[in-house]
């Protein structure tokens, strides 16, 4: 019996442990400071921390088109994961921002980095897909970590318009932005980011009314992938605006963040 009983002591020490263990390794934390805006990022993996490490230098553009917003604008942030965009617009520019996040895995990250900023009034989340039409379906994932992208909602293919080979999914709730603010009285928003891994110009499908008033657009192009290049491309001139610039994302030839404006 008193063997038993030192096994089940034992088991209890190893068992709190790793409780600590994991809870320190998701607690870690990374202070970020761009332009003298002070910012706090959770780094529970490698990738997490990259993020946050590589804030200034991975996408300058991005940030410089932030910080040409109006104060107090109304951002959306569509493809939000852990929320760094999202949390220096707020800050940055005093920006309404509603971040578009369906990744079970960086919703967490999201939420904690929110409020590690203390922005819950500032940033909101919308913890759904968006595409062209509503309905369940799945959202396919090849990088089921924190901090992930690559994934796919509703469709086989990747960003780049090959076969996408899912490591993980889930049957989640999409709609269209469209039919978003209508049902949950969201605010027109100034500004749109989208950085979504593919579906795009789906997005862009189920936004014409709101595309209609936005005042810029910053969007993940691949120019190898037709179909996505050739309808964003319509559905952003369609509403009124233009490509004012490319900016290359890594060696790529083809992808690129463009920043679409509205025509004077």
């Amino acid at each position: 019996m008193n063997k038993y009983l030192q096994l089940i002591n034992y088991w209890r020490k190893i068992t709190s442990f790793r409780d600590v263990l994991v809870q320190r390794i998701i607690s870690k934390n990374k202070h970020v400071k761009h332009n003298n805006i002070n910012m706090t990022f959770f780094i529970p993996n490698t990738l997490c921390c990259y993020r946050a490490t590589t804030f200034s230098s991975k996408e300058p553009e991005t940030l410089e088109w932030i910080d040409s917003f109006e104060e107090g604008a109304i951002f959306w942030d569509i493809g939000a994961n852990i929320g760094l965009y999202s949390i220096y617009a707020a800050k940055a520019k005093n920006a309404q921002v509603l971040g578009f996040e369906p990744s079970v895995f960086n919703l967490e990250f999201l939420a904690k980095n929110i409020y590690a900023n203390n922005l819950q009034q500032k940033v909101k989340i919308f913890p759904l897909a968006l595409s062209n039409k509503s309905d369940f379906n799945l959202f396919k994932m090849n990088n089921p970590i924190w901090g992930g992208a690559l994934s796919a909602f509703g469709v086989d293919y990747n960003q780049t318009g090959g076969a996408f080979n899912a490591s993980f999914e889930y049957n989640i709730a999409g709609l269209s932005a469209d039919k978003a603010a209508e049902v949950f009285n969201m605010p027109q928003p100034n500004h749109i980011k989208i950085d979504v891994d593919g579906i795009e110009h789906l997005i862009l499908s189920g936004s014409k009314k709101i595309l209609t008033q936005v005042d810029t657009v910053m969007i993940e192009i691949d120019e190898g992938f037709n179909e996505q290049s050739k309808d964003s491309k319509k559905y952003l001139a369609d509403a009124g605006l233009v490509l004012l610039e490319k900016y290359p994302i890594g060696r790529s030839n083809s992808q690129a963040n463009q920043l679409w404006v509205r025509k004077n």
